[in-house]
């Protein structure tokens, strides 16, 4: 018979296009949601129903480079046998970078130090053929030098309220913002922003100020007023799923877990 103590826990690294999904989390109805494709998937290699923890729920049309999940399972496998297997059941829009054997302790969300998330905006006067789900297209001429200036004033701990949604569950709106940088290449512009977590649509809403401040319609303090108020109500239009990643999550170094570097 079958116990706990049979149970292997691994961690998975994670690669989708959420484009033609309604967010990671799994909900009623015949919905389309990357953790349904990814537990259906996994179950079948395993040869038993699989429940997956994920680092970060992305929401509706948000993409990863970065996601870590965990699951327990019975069933031993080579890594290679998991990688292949799970990756022959997934769509070809969601893909499994890696895999390895963790310890009890670990726990794809309560174990992160912190996460990474990119927005990616394509800055051209004219629409793009090839890109049109995987960036925002903004047709205006960005000043990276005054969004870059007002990214950095909201470094650090504070009450995140004027950047949540109106449904996001989060008992506190105080987040840690730890890293934050922009830059270019060519037509492109990522914005990279780390913090301990984040609350629902928080990345959208900063970025949704930024884009406001780069089109020379705000001045770069402005994002410190919206800060300060604690209300939506104050904050930018929500920035489109389109061009927003999870990058990378991070874990104390002890649990050897494989992320994609923003430095």
């Amino acid at each position: 018979m079958n116990t706990k103590h049979n149970m292997i826990k691994f961690a998975l690294g994670i690669e989708y296009d959420g484009s033609n999904y309604h967010g990671w989390q799994i909900q009623k109805g015949n919905i389309s949601s990357i953790q349904k494709e990814v537990e259906k998937a996994i179950s079948i290699v395993a040869n038993h129903k699989i429940t997956i923890i994920c680092a970060g729920r992305t929401d509706s049309k948000v993409h990863s480079i970065g996601q870590v999940v965990h699951f327990s399972t019975i069933s031993i496998r080579k890594k290679i046998s998991w990688i292949l297997g799970i990756n022959n059941y997934l769509p070809n829009n969601i893909s499994v970078q890696w895999i390895k054997q963790v310890s009890e302790k670990f726990h794809a969300r309560y174990s992160a130090l912190s996460r990474c998330y990119r927005y990616i905006i394509y800055n051209n006067s004219f629409r793009s053929a090839l890109y049109f789900n995987q960036l925002n297209q903004i047709h205006n001429a960005l000043n990276i030098k005054n969004m870059l200036q007002a990214a950095k004033l909201i470094v650090g701990e504070y009450d995140f309220s004027s950047f949540r949604s109106k449904s996001c569950q989060s008992s506190t709106p105080y987040r840690k913002i730890i890293y934050v940088n922009i830059s270019y290449i060519s037509k492109f512009i990522f914005i990279d922003i780390q913090a301990n977590s984040f609350l629902q649509c928080m990345v959208r809403n900063i970025v949704g100020c930024l884009i406001e401040i780069g089109k020379m319609k705000r001045r770069p303090e402005w994002i410190l007023y919206v800060l300060k108020k604690k209300n939506r109500h104050f904050c930018a239009p929500t920035a489109s799923p389109s061009g927003l990643y999870l990058l990378s999550v991070y874990y104390p170094n002890y649990f050897r877990i494989p992320y994609y570097t923003v430095y």
